[in-house]
C-alpha cells in the first residue's frame, strides 16, 4: 500500500460535499473506518468536482443503517445504504472480501454465490479495506481519501496509472470480466470520460470475454446503455464501444449497419454530438432521440426492402419500425415510454417529407414535430437525401400564420399513395448476410 500524504496531492476537504463529510465523521465517531472512495478521489485528483460522493466503511450495511436514521438498504446483489441530507444522497458501501473467502457471519448476513461460468449472481462477502481495494474493478477508482489525516491511499497502483491515462482493470483482466461482464463497458466508458487510453492487457481480454455480455439481463443493460450515453461523452464512447467490438452486444444490427455505411455512421455520430451539447449546456434531454438515430439505420433499411416488395411507405415504415423495436427488446429492455416516441419520430419523417404546405400548419402542432424536425436536419447533415425538406420547415416556422410555402415538388405523389413520394437512397446497400 501507498500513502500519499497531504503535501503531494491536489484533494482539499473544501471541494467534498458536506454530507459526505458528515457521513465519514459520524463513522468514526461510532468505532468505524470511513474513506471517500472511487470516482469522486479519481475526479478531485484530476482537478475535476465531483457531482457525487461515495464512502466506503468496515461497518455493515445494518450497522451503517442504525447510525443514520435518514437512510436504507438497497440491492441484493450488491447490498449498499443510502444516507440523505436533503437532497443530496450519499452512497456507503461496506469493505468488500474475496467472493471465495469463508464468510463471516460475526459480521451480519455475508455470502457470495457464482454461475457456473463465474458469473457473481450475488456479492455479499465483507472484508477488509485492503481487500476492499482489489475487489473494486478500474484502478483509478481504488483510490481512498481519509478525511481524518487528508492522506490517500493507493493500494492497486491507481495514481501510477492516473499518470500514465490508462484504464487498467485490477487482476487478471479475462477473470475480472468473467465475474461480471458489464466491467467491459465500464472499461469503454470511463476511457471515454478520461480520455484515457486502455492498458494492454485489459484490451487484450475483451475480445475472448465480449461475448459473456449476452448472459446480462437485458433491464441491466439498458441501465448501462444509460450511462454510456447520456453522461456528457457519448461522441467518444460510441468510438471506444467501435474500437472494441462492444456495440454489437448493444444494438448488433445498428453495429453492422453503421459499420458498412459511412452516412448511417455520420447520423449516429451526429446525434450523440448533438446529446453531448445539450448535456453541457444543461438542457433536457431524452433516450428516444438517440435510440432513435441509433436504430434508424435499421429501420430505413428494412422500410426500404419492404418498398421494394410493394409495400406502400407508411405501411413499411410502420410495420419495419415494429420489426426492428421487437428486436432491440431481446437485448435492451427498452421502456415503453421510449420504444413509443421513438417510433412516432421515425413515421414522422414520411408526413415531413410530403413537402406539401397545405397541412404543415397542423404538424408543427404536433407534440413530436420539433423531435421529428431536429431528426430530419441530422439525417441531412450525415448525407441522407431528403430533397432539401429541412429548409423548407426551417423557413416555413418563421411564417406568419396566413402564409404557407409553396408545395416541394417530390414526384407530385403524397407519401401514402405510391414509390416516388419518397427520394431513393443515395446508393444501393449491401445486404445484410444471414446468420445462424
Amino acid at each position: 500500500m501507498k500513502v500519499i500524504p497531504r503535501d503531494q496531492h491536489c484533494i482539499s476537504r473544501k471541494n467534498i460535499s458536506d454530507g459526505a463529510l458528515k457521513v465519514m465523521a459520524q463513522l468514526r465517531r461510532n468505532g468505524h473506518q470511513a474513506y471517500l472512495v472511487g470516482g469522486a478521489v479519481r475526479d478531485l485528483l484530476l482537478g475535476g468536482h465531483p457531482k457525487d460522493f461515495d464512502v466506503a466503511t468496515d461497518a455493515t450495511p445494518e450497522e451503517v443503517h442504525a447510525i443514520f436514521r435518514s437512510s436504507r438498504i438497497i440491492g441484493r446483489r450488491f447490498r449498499i445504504v443510502h444516507v440523505r441530507f436533503g437532497r443530496e444522497v450519499i452512497e456507503v458501501t461496506t469493505f468488500r472480501g474475496h467472493h471465495d473467502s469463508e464468510p463471516d457471519t460475526s459480521r451480519g448476513k455475508s455470502q457470495s454465490h457464482q454461475s457456473d461460468q463465474g458469473l457473481l449472481l450475488r456479492d455479499n462477502v465483507f472484508g477488509t479495506l485492503e481487500e476492499d481495494a482489489v475487489r473494486r474493478d478500474l484502478t483509478v477508482n481504488a483510490l481512498y481519501y481519509d478525511a481524518a489525516n487528508f492522506a490517500v491511499y493507493d493500494h492497486v497502483h491507481g495514481m501510477q496509472d492516473m499518470l500514465r491515462r490508462s484504464v487498467c482493470i485490477i487482476g487478471d483482466p479475462e477473470v475480472r470480466f468473467r465475474e461480471d461482464p458489464v466491467r467491459m463497458l465500464r472499461v469503454a466508458r470511463f476511457a471515454a470520460k478520461l480520455e484515457f487510453t486502455v492498458e494492454a492487457e485489459t484490451a487484450a481480454a475483451i475480445p475472448r470475454c465480449a461475448h459473456l455480455l449476452r448472459e446480462i439481463p437485458a433491464a441491466r443493460l439498458f441501465d448501462e446503455f444509460l450511462k454510456l450515453f447520456f453522461s456528457g461523452y457519448a461522441e467518444r464512447t460510441l468510438q471506444q464501444l467501435l474500437e472494441h467490438d462492444l456495440l454489437r452486444y448493444l444494438f448488433p444490427d445498428s453495429d453492422y449497419e453503421i459499420r458498412q455505411d459511412s452516412v448511417a455512421m455520420g447520423l449516429v455520430q451526429a446525434a450523440m454530438r448533438s446529446t453531448d451539447q445539450r448535456i453541457s449546456a444543461d438542457k433536457p434531454v431524452t433516450p428516444a432521440f438517440l435510440l432513435a438515430a441509433l436504430l434508424w439505420p435499421v429501420v430505413d433499411r428494412l422500410a426500404d426492402q419492404l418498398r421494394d416488395r410493394g409495400d406502400p411507405p407508411v405501411a413499411a415504415m410502420h410495420s419495419a419500425a415494429q420489426q426492428v423495436v421487437t428486436s432491440a427488446l431481446q437485448t435492451l429492455a427498452i421502456p415503453r415510454r421510449f420504444t413509443m416516441p421513438m417510433r412516432e419520430i421515425w413515421e414522422f419523417q414520411l408526413r415531413l417529407q410530403r413537402g406539401n404546405s397545405r397541412k404543415a400548419r397542423e404538424l408543427l402542432q404536433n407534440r413530436r414535430f420539433r423531435a421529428a424536425y431536429d431528426f430530419l436536419l441530422l439525417r441531412e447533415q450525415a448525407g441522407e437525401e431528403t430533397g432539401d425538406v429541412g429548409a423548407f420547415w426551417t423557413d416555413f416556422q418563421t411564417l406568419p400564420e396566413n402564409q404557407n410555402l409553396p408545395m416541394i415538388d417530390t414526384g407530385g405523389e403524397e407519401a401514402g399513395d405510391g414509390a416516388g413520394s419518397r427520394p431513393r437512397r443515395r446508393r444501393p446497400r449491401k445486404r445484410r448476410p444471414a446468420t445462424s
